[in-house]
């Protein structure tokens, strides 16, 4: 799909990743970018700054994302390209160590904004014959993250769930990107660097800068890709995981042994 002329919704999109991905696809020529964060001052901020249109989000609320949705449609007529970039990491560690609420805020956060989303939308972009959903996923929704079930687990769901609609509308001109980079830039990252095992994994494949990922994006988006890797290796390993599940997991087991015992 052409980004320029295109009405685009960008959620987390007041820092990290989302940010980088608003000013990227206005340069790219977007005739309209909604900015749409739980944090609405740094995004009125930076719809300032590209001439674009912040909207309050809670993620985690059906009504919110319905209220988003129809505003910025208001505003700017039909959304071309819906970005549910905003996340959350989640406590990590185990079962034993994540609480329950913590579950529940990254499931609501991590999976069902995207549900949501693809609900308010995909009957006008089917009658239309076009439109354009982009989930921000991770690596670690194609791998693993070994510092976060929470994570993990979230991120495998909305890896799955894009996959699903890729599947069922494509045929109705509907198209579907899935983003999955590895170690970015980001505050996010500072908190899974803190735990060894998650920050080797982490920083084996390099880390990014959130203008990085957004380059990626706007090729993924020319090319109408399904998966997005900023990150190239990663294909690479996903493909020893398919081959050999059990070699992929005792390597990854040989991984985390020799992070935690690295002294401090």
């Amino acid at each position: 799909m052409e980004i320029c002329g295109r009405h685009v919704v960008v959620t987390g999109g007041a820092g990290g990743i989302g940010s980088a991905l608003a000013r990227r696809l206005r340069a790219e020529g977007a005739r309209a970018v909604v900015v749409a964060d739980l944090a609405i001052e740094p995004a009125r901020a930076l719809a300032a700054e590209i001439g674009g249109l912040a909207v309050e989000l809670d993620a985690g609320s059906e009504r919110s994302v319905k209220i988003l949705i129809e505003t910025a449609t208001e505003q700017n007529g039909e959304i071309d390209i819906f970005i549910s970039n905003a996340g959350v990491a989640g406590a990590g560690g185990g079962p034993e160590e994540a609480p329950d609420e913590s579950w529940e805020e990254a499931w609501q956060v991590n999976v069902m904004a995207h549900v949501w989303a693809a609900r308010a939308l995909l009957p006008q972009m089917r009658a239309r014959g076009e439109g354009y959903l982009i989930n921000t996923a991770s690596a670690a929704g194609l791998l693993t993250q070994v510092s976060s079930a929470i994570y993990s687990v979230t991120k495998h769901a909305a890896v799955a769930l894009a996959e699903w609609l890729a599947i069922e509308n494509g045929d109705a001109g509907v198209r579907v990107s899935c983003i999955c980079p590895q170690g970015v830039r980001t505050p996010m990252l500072e908190l899974a660097l803190e735990e060894p095992a998650g920050a080797a994994a982490l920083l084996a494949g390099g880390v990014l800068e959130p203008d990085d990922v957004a380059a990626a994006v706007v090729a993924g988006i020319g090319d109408e890709r399904f998966l997005i890797l900023p990150h190239p290796e990663v294909a690479t390993h996903m493909e020893r995981k398919a081959s050999d599940p059990d070699r992929w997991i005792a390597g990854m087991r040989r991984l985390v042994r020799n992070a935690r015992a690295q002294p401090a």
